[in-house]
């Protein structure tokens, strides 16, 4: 299985819309990539551990699938869509990271 973490930076001046990436953003990505998404978590930073500290990063959505091709093959044909829909809830550019998961637990 592999992740695919998207991370949204959390610098003075961003904005990041919580609410319409739970409630909007990140639905509309479930409905493109089908079946192939086994799973999505949303982080919503609050702190970086030092009270009353900004959060390094607004936000971390987590897309689960079973391989990178299935990843590639199910978010690839739609993904100007799923780019374009960004500046409705952030202004900030994020970054992309694919990891193999070795042990999740819950």
């Amino acid at each position: 299985m592999i992740k695919v973490t998207v991370f949204y930076p959390n610098s003075e001046g961003s904005r990041f819309d919580i609410d319409y990436y739970c409630n909007s953003h990140m639905p509309m990505v479930r409905a493109k990539c089908g079946a192939a998404l086994k799973g999505m978590d949303i982080d919503h930073g609050t702190s970086d551990g030092t009270p009353g500290s900004r959060a390094p990063y607004a936000c971390m959505g987590h897309l689960y699938f079973d391989s990178v091709e299935a990843f590639q093959s199910s978010f690839g044909p739609h993904s100007k869509e799923i780019l374009a829909d960004v500046p409705n809830y952030t202004n900030v550019k994020p970054t992309l990271q694919i990891s193999e998961v070795k042990l999740r637990q819950m």
